[in-house]
């Protein structure tokens, strides 16, 4: 038989889980009986977790705000520097692992209480973030809905604006946060449409719980769903670069969301990458910083000479030699 200690750790986690559990399924759920859970519910209540509960043989129990800090034995200063902290990590990815960080903050922040959680919301709405390169900015309070919609697994009412600006209101079953390293993406299936989408996330304007919990069937990996949603975007602008780096450097080099790979030879490989202009395909081959050359079309190979001879001559020097650009994007 497992301790107290470490069932009530397993009781925290399964009530984190969903939006509400009936007693009889937290008990089947931990091989304990009705009476077990009941008594376990008043510890965490003592404890300062905020369980709330509905009366009746249909009731249940659902994981609502703290009445104290629960026992990491933090005070509200300690409590609200560890959430900001978490939140900082989850929007920059400086530790590498966003969604850790972003799943800690969600924990915590379930339990905080009113006084703490009210700080942090007025922190929210008053810090102000750079965006970073070519990405608009996310409300880390919409950040945070979604991956509690995800966490709960409950039917949620989402208002989005597209790529042209048209807002949308949609039912959808969320499942994954992904982070590509630029952006985050929403992988949810759209109720009206029965078919799984990607949704930029800093696009979204509102989420809007509806109660509902849905049982997904056949999820797709998310990962790669978003990896070739974002591939499968039509741009209007295609440029082809010879890189001189096998496949997997390559690929490190220029994500799969980016671009699309094929070997040209053991120590090669041919990227084709979309945008919007030739200026913008100019700019992000630039911060490559590695050798390559275009293959296709001229206007962006001439768009690169130009930008590389006035960088050129702007510091100093003279006339480059026309031809391939095989050096022009080498690291300085």
């Amino acid at each position: 038989m497992i301790s107290t200690s470490a069932r009530l750790l397993r009781l925290v986690s399964l009530l984190s889980t969903r939006p509400t559990w009936t007693c009889r399924e937290l008990a089947e759920r931990m091989a304990v009986t009705d009476r077990t859970v009941r008594r376990d519910i008043a510890r965490l209540r003592d404890l300062g977790y905020g369980i709330e509960s509905d009366p009746g043989p249909w009731g249940g129990y659902r994981l609502g705000g703290g009445t104290r800090v629960p026992p990491l034995i933090l005070d509200d200063e300690e409590a609200l520097a560890v959430a900001v902290a978490l939140r900082e990590a989850a929007l920059s990815g400086v530790l590498g692992s966003d969604q850790a960080a972003l799943s800690a903050l969600l924990k915590l922040r379930q339990v905080l209480p009113p006084r703490i959680a009210d700080r942090l919301g007025e922190m929210d709405a008053t810090f102000v973030h750079t965006p970073r390169p070519e990405g608009r900015q996310i409300s880390p309070g919409v950040l945070l809905e979604l991956a509690a919609a995800c966490r709960r697994g409950e039917r949620t009412r989402l208002s989005y604006r597209d790529h042209a600006g048209k807002a949308t209101v949609r039912d959808i079953d969320p499942y994954r946060l992904v982070h590509t390293g630029r952006r985050w993406y929403f992988v949810a299936r759209d109720v009206a449409q029965d078919q799984w989408r990607t949704f930029r996330a800093d696009r979204v304007v509102q989420v809007t719980p509806t109660g509902h919990t849905v049982e997904l069937v056949d999820p797709p990996d998310p990962a790669l769903f978003v990896s070739r949603s974002i591939a499968g975007v039509v741009y209007p602008f295609y440029v082809t670069v010879r890189l001189a780096h096998p496949m997997d450097q390559a690929l490190r080099l220029v994500p799969p969301t980016i671009g699309t790979h094929h070997p040209d030879g053991p120590d090669a490989t041919i990227v084709e990458i979309g945008g919007n202009d030739a200026d913008q395909l100019v700019t992000y081959l630039l911060s490559l910083g590695t050798t390559l050359r275009v293959l296709s079309p001229d206007r962006v190979r001439e768009a690169l000479l130009r930008r590389t001879r006035d960088l050129f001559e702007d510091n100093g020097g003279g006339q480059p030699r026309s031809g391939e650009v095989d050096h022009c994007a080498r690291r300085t």
